[in-house]
């Protein structure tokens, strides 16, 4: 099957957009740790709250990677 091109706004948009997931995960993990005082990633009872951390930095990691521009071959 051949690559599908996306449009540069396409990718400029899935970019930004995984740029917001990224940033979302990163601002949930910090605000869940201010507000219930606790840091540890290891602690058993806040574990839904770090899924979702790990999940929301995950894919705004990997969508930022895959929707980066093309290096130009010579």
């Amino acid at each position: 099957m051949p690559e599908q091109e996306f449009s540069e706004t396409q990718r400029k948009l899935w970019f930004y957009f995984s740029i917001i997931i990224l940033i979302a995960g990163i601002g949930f993990y910090w605000v869940w740790g201010i507000m219930f005082g606790t840091w540890n990633l290891f602690v058993t009872e806040h574990i839904g709250a770090y899924a979702i951390t790990v999940l929301l930095i995950g894919f705004g990691l990997v969508g930022a990677l895959l929707t980066r521009k093309k290096e130009a071959t010579k």
